[in-house]
């Protein structure tokens, strides 16, 4: 589905169709998860406890990096 970025403002954003809004269970007002995956950009409806998983993660990563890179090599 291809979305056209707009100006809102001073930001900039996205108008999601009526389709894809009920793909993904989300209504005006709700939150919407961004996850960066290796092949891009993944939304989903927010689940506060994958935002949870995903703030400890993101500490782990910022706190060892060198580990993780010794793990990459």
């Amino acid at each position: 589905m291809k979305l056209k970025i707009t100006a809102i403002g001073n930001s900039a954003g996205v108008i999601l169709p009526k389709e894809l809004l009920a793909r993904l269970h989300l209504d005006k007002g709700d939150a919407l998860y961004a996850l960066e995956t290796p092949d891009g950009i993944r939304l989903t409806a927010y689940d506060p406890q994958l935002a949870a998983q995903m703030d400890v993660a993101e500490q782990v990563m910022r706190e060892d990096r060198l580990v993780l890179r010794k793990l990459a090599q």
